[in-house]
């Protein structure tokens, strides 16, 4: 079954048993799905799903972060029980001892010699990481593993 279609499932299946917080949050996705499809202007396969799920998963992250600093305990529980339903539909996610071991390798093939080479670095590490990593952890692993050389 195609992502798309068991995150209309299990939409519907919150709308039997009245979650609230689960109907909302998939609604919004569905949303943000369907927009995907006219920017693109064809429908999304699984990548350009886990793609969007990404992205709002990352919004949700930030959220957290400024809701705690702004004292909003209501909020931030919210957004994480948000994120905890956001990640169910995302592949599971790399350690950061994973990411440095694939940021090593990436940066012994490219020949990296400090932190200048860090762009030739990303953009060969993250296509390998895509949707198995959050894109600011991996900046910083690059970061330190530069830093050292």
């Amino acid at each position: 079954m195609a992502l798309k279609d068991r995150i209309q499932q299990a939409l519907k299946e919150a709308l039997r048993q009245q979650r609230t917080t689960e109907l909302s949050t998939l609604r919004l996705l569905l949303s943000e799905i369907k927009n995907a499809e006219i920017a693109a202007r064809k429908p999304a396969d699984d990548d350009r799903v886990l793609e969007v799920i990404a992205r709002e998963a990352k919004r949700r992250r930030e959220s957290i972060e400024a809701f705690r600093q702004g004292n909003r305990d209501d909020l931030v529980a919210r957004e994480e029980a948000e994120l905890a339903l956001l990640n169910t539909y995302l592949p599971e996610q790399m350690t950061r001892d994973e990411i440095v071991t694939a940021a090593r390798q990436v940066v012994e093939t490219v020949g990296a010699r400090g932190p200048g080479d860090k762009g030739r670095v990303m953009s060969q590490l993250m296509p390998q990481l895509k949707g198995k990593a959050d894109g600011r952890e991996v900046s910083d692993v690059v970061d330190e593993l530069l830093a050292a050389i």
